[in-house]
């Protein structure tokens, strides 16, 4: 389990991260006749915004391999 945490763990917060954000756009801003598909439903919104999370955290992950591809080319 701490090899995951290790390996994934900034995609995990990613996925924390925007669940709680997502929550919370829902909450605050919403959608107040109903008609709103995402954002009327916390479900919905809680999913999207998680999904937007790992999305998000994952642009930050460090990539091992590709520095040597690039300083090889010549």
């Amino acid at each position: 389990m701490k090899e995951f945490f290790t390996k994934h763990g900034l995609k995990v917060a990613g996925v924390i991260v925007g669940a709680i954000g997502g929550y919370l756009y829902y909450y605050f801003v919403g959608c107040g006749t109903g008609s709103c598909p995402i954002t009327s439903n916390p479900w919905r919104m809680t999913i999207y915004g998680a999904i937007l999370g790992l999305l998000i955290f994952d642009i930050f992950k460090k990539e091992e391999g590709r520095g040597k591809e690039i300083k090889n080319i010549k």
